[in-house]
């Protein structure tokens, strides 16, 4: 269960970033592309919770 916890946190903390970079880049294109994967790893996160939720994927 821990290692699922240590997972999601990851995955916050690789979104953050991405925001990060995002708001950082010049180029329209990098923003946007920061800004969609800082949105995917938000929902894998959010669907990593879900499943131990339920108890479903452990």
């Amino acid at each position: 269960m821990q290692d699922f916890k240590e997972r999601i946190e990851k995955l916050r903390e690789d979104a953050a970033e991405c925001e990060l970079i995002a708001r950082l880049a010049t180029s329209s294109v990098k923003q946007q592309a920061f800004t969609n994967l800082a949105d995917i790893y938000r929902e894998m996160a959010k669907n990593l919770e879900l499943q131990i939720a339920s108890g479903k994927g452990i």
